[in-house]
């Protein structure tokens, strides 16, 4: 994403202002100078004069090695990529008529994905007139969440949508 994106740092002759609000190197604040005078103090202790903030009026620049400071930049953009978690939403699906062993075996694959992190939707559909019978899908909705409550917690409640019911299940954060 970086790589594509054209870098908008404003750096040494790039910069356009006139005048700017110069900080050393060293983060002392050193007062508005003009952008002949604040390039000067920058090559005379062999660094560059970057802008840090383009939208302040008047402009304020630093003096620093801008080689390091974009190292130091995508360093930082690595490591908060590794702490992002993908959450992915696994889909398990039941019959509201639906019998005690492929029950099992279907919870057995919601604990599966649930201690693995991921969430789990839990749906019935309704078939033909199975429909009129929606508290025996919500009743297996029910069962499967208390069977698993020890892991994982309910982030929805068993809902309807068109004919199909599901409920929203969450990893328990207590790992």
């Amino acid at each position: 994403m970086s790589t594509i994106a054209k870098d908008q740092t404003q750096i040494n002759e790039k910069i356009r202002a006139k005048e700017l609000r110069l900080v050393g190197q060293n983060g002392e604040q050193i007062g508005v100078k003009s952008k002949q005078e604040a390039l000067e103090m920058a090559e005379r202790v062999d660094l560059d004069l970057v802008i840090v903030a383009p939208n302040a009026k008047p402009p304020v620049a630093r003096i620093m090695d801008y080689g390091k400071f974009k190292f130091e930049q995508q360093k930082k953009e690595k490591e908060m990529k590794k702490k992002q978690k993908i959450i992915n939403v696994k889909e398990i699906r039941l019959s509201p008529t639906i019998e005690e062993h492929d029950f099992q075996t279907k919870l057995k694959n919601g604990r599966k994905f649930l201690s693995k992190g991921d969430k789990c939707k839990v749906s019935i559909r309704f078939r033909g007139r199975a429909i009129t019978h929606k508290e025996i899908g919500q009743r297996q909705l029910e069962k499967f969440a208390e069977e698993c409550k020890d892991i994982a917690t309910v982030e929805q409640r068993p809902k309807m949508d068109g004919r199909q019911m599901f409920i929203m299940l969450a990893p328990s954060a207590e790992k």
